[in-house]
């Protein structure tokens, strides 16, 4: 990966004040700087990573200047020739190698200029270095043209050369935002790598919590990811934590503009997608945030594999597991696949997905044939869908065919000692629910110890905000993360993928801590390199993590 060094925080013998430098227009600026401190509104992290500041050190700063200014302007990473290792909060690795394409640039100065300069600096330390910040239309045209040919990560480099301001405001005028899971020098290093940051002008406001994405039925993706068009559409969202004026480009060119803190675009053609935020001061644009691109290709493609038949695997489809209604009989069946020659075998009952409204348990027959070909006995069952059957038909259904698989898989020679549940997305939420609120189960005088172990992928575990739970006004019952305060709950094994839905990082992470603070077992998986709906898909290969991830946990 090649980078491009984009925002030069310039020295301060190249500033050119202008106007900027009265004081009438930088106390202007400051008023409106604590405006947005008051009112911006930044969400907790709802994907995989977390944001992570980086500056350029100057050449002679001494370690301890450094760690110092680094804390004081907020920055955990810190790009130095002569330093490295961590100390405390602050990171020190080695300058990226690139060319240089300065796009905020400095025009120069006057000696007068300078003067006036360094005298606001004791005033105005931030808005008077950040007076002259501007942008190259050249040098922005000149990366989008390379980005075009191969993706070129954007970097920037407060340039601390010559005369600089205190460490603190130079730190905190131009920075990198690296968008990474774990703070680490090989997780930071990967994701700038693979484009996941951003630009931006910190001293103008705090970009913490800006997000650019492109979403669709497979899942989010983040900048400098590679995302194919996908046959229903794809979204590019973009949401910033104070108003400004959004600008979406695509191969250099403008194609959306809002005035807001959100802005969504359906892309229907391929190529490089990029965000500017710029914020008004003082009756004038700054720029303020540059992401790195989305880079839409192609065509999404997604195979599921057919269920194949196996010597070593007994199949019985369509058994009944609960009464109903006439036009429910298809939802109130389940699909056995069982290891053949075997007998007192583990056994896995999975609950599919959809958002509680789509779904059907013929989907999964690859899934049933892969476990039981590796001794697992897997039980999966369709139930009732939204809209038509609202909470708890879902849940009910669960329960009813858990019932079904412990009064009955011993006489297909399952081990009734030995059954784990499993689901995948609103699956995950439902045998969550199943095993954490013992309430489903009474009905049928099961204790919920009879649940061996959970194994919820990219599962919701709070649907405070899911308006399908909503009954008569009243929100339902049923997130699985306010049960998680019970003594005795079975091991659980969460997992999430690198390009799951929004929100669904974080739900997990959450639930996962839940479970912890209440003594219970819980493993906390990342998926890499899979997005929500192939995540489960990859479950029957043997090679894939999640794969070898569900045979350790259940045998």
């Amino acid at each position: 990966m090649r980078f491009a060094v984009l925002l030069a925080a310039a020295v301060l013998l190249l500033a050119a004040p202008g106007p900027r430098l009265d004081d009438f227009h930088l106390d202007a600026v400051h008023a409106q700087r604590i405006e947005w401190i008051k009112t911006r509104a930044a969400p907790p992290p709802l994907g995989i990573y977390q944001d992570f500041r980086a500056v350029f050190a100057p050449p002679k700063a001494t370690r301890p200047q450094i760690l110092k200014a680094a804390k004081d302007a907020g920055a955990q990473v810190v790009f130095s020739s002569s330093e490295s290792g961590q100390s405390g909060d602050v990171l020190f690795l080695k300058p990226p190698e690139s060319p240089t394409a300065a796009i905020f640039q400095r025009p120069e100065s006057s000696a007068a200029e300078r003067t006036k300069l360094r005298r606001k600096l004791k005033q105005y330390p931030d808005e008077a270095f950040g007076a002259v910040d501007d942008l190259s239309a050249d040098a922005l045209a000149k990366w989008d043209q390379e980005t075009i040919q191969k993706p070129v990560t954007a970097i920037a480099s407060n340039d601390p050369s010559g005369s600089s301001p205190p460490l603190p405001v130079l730190f905190r005028n131009a920075s990198t935002h690296i968008l990474a899971r774990e703070f680490s020098p090989s997780d930071i290093e990967a994701s700038l790598a693979q484009g996941h940051a951003y630009i931006a002008h910190d001293w103008l406001c705090d970009p913490t919590g800006f997000t650019f994405v492109a979403d669709d039925y497979l899942g989010v993706f983040d900048m400098g990811d590679t995302v194919a068009l996908a046959v229903g559409e794809t979204h590019l969202d973009a949401y910033v934590p104070v108003p400004a004026k959004l600008k979406l480009i695509r191969n250099g060119t403008v194609v959306a503009e809002a005035d807001d803190s959100k802005l969504t675009y359906t892309a229907r053609e391929q190529g490089v997608y990029r965000l500017e935020a710029w914020l008004t001061a003082d009756g004038q644009d700054r720029p303020w945030i540059l992401s790195n691109p989305i880079y839409l290709r192609g065509a999404a493609a997604v195979n599921i594999p057919p269920p194949e038949s196996d010597p070593d695997v007994e199949t019985i489809l369509d058994i009944t597991y609960t009464s109903g209604a006439p036009q429910d009989e298809a939802k109130h069946k389940l699909d056995l696949f069982l290891p053949k020659g075997r007998a007192n075998f583990p056994v896995l009952m999975f609950v599919h997905g959809g958002s509680w409204r789509t779904g059907d348990r013929s989907l999964y027959r690859a899934l049933g044939v892969h476990l039981a070909h590796k001794g697992i006995g897997v039980a999966i069952p369709s139930y009732r869908l939204m809209p038509a059957n609202p909470h708890p038909a879902q849940i009910e259904d669960v329960a009813a065919a858990f019932a079904w698989v412990y009064r009955n898989i011993a006489s297909h020679g399952g081990d009734a000692g030995r059954i784990y549940v499993s689901g995948h997305s609103a699956g995950g939420h439902l045998v969550s629910l199943l095993a954490l609120n013992p309430a489903y189960l009474s009905k049928y005088e099961i204790p919920y110890s009879a649940i061996h172990g959970v194994i919820a992928m990219s599962g919701v575990y709070d649907i405070r905000t899911s308006p399908e739970y909503v009954i008569d006004g009243d929100r339902a019952p049923a997130s699985p993360i306010d049960f998680a305060k019970s003594s005795g709950v079975p091991p659980f094994l969460i997992t999430y993928c690198q390009w799951d839905y929004l929100g669904l990082p974080k739900q997990a992470r959450d639930f996962s801590n839940a479970l912890k603070k209440a003594f219970a077992s819980a493993q906390l998986l990342y998926i890499p390199n899979e997005s929500h709906v192939t995540e489960i898909i990859s479950a029957v290969k043997d090679d894939s993590p999640l794969a070898q991830a569900i045979a350790a946990f259940v045998k």
